[in-house]
């Protein structure tokens, strides 16, 4: 999986960070302030892109993060077969399945188009395009 490294004072709401391996969407920060015996601290808590568990990430707002590097592209819909949805990339013409989202409005239909992401090689359908 493609990462780079930030610190953990950068990251802020609706970004992404990587904790316990598995990329996630930030859905709060929250700092605590310097005491006597020690740094300010951050708590980090985020939902998994492609699992959607819940997770946190804890430490020393100085400590690095590692954050996914996403692509985001476009497809279109080629065929709907059950569950899944055939698509092809726009730009490399490579043909792939991915299930069928659940939490996205609209209509997917053949010859559409769709905005996926692609993280280290997992992809997910993020929009349909009209």
């Amino acid at each position: 999986m493609e990462k780079k490294i930030s610190q953990i004072k950068e990251l802020k709401e609706g970004k992404y960070v990587i904790i316990d391996g598995e990329p996630c969407k930030i859905v709060s920060v929250a700092h605590s302030k310097p005491g006597k015996h020690g740094g300010a601290k951050a708590r980090i808590d985020a939902i998994g892109i492609f699992d959607g568990q819940k997770r946190t990430l804890m430490g020393p707002v100085d400590s690095n993060a590692d954050v996914p590097i996403i692509n985001k592209k476009n497809a279109q819909v080629l065929n709907l077969i059950g569950d899944n949805v055939q698509l092809m990339d726009m730009e490399t013409y490579e043909t792939f399945e991915l299930p069928k989202p659940t939490d996205i409005t609209g209509e997917l239909k053949s010859g559409g188009n769709v905005l996926y992401m692609n993280v280290g090689g997992k992809k997910k359908i993020l929009q349909i395009n009209s």
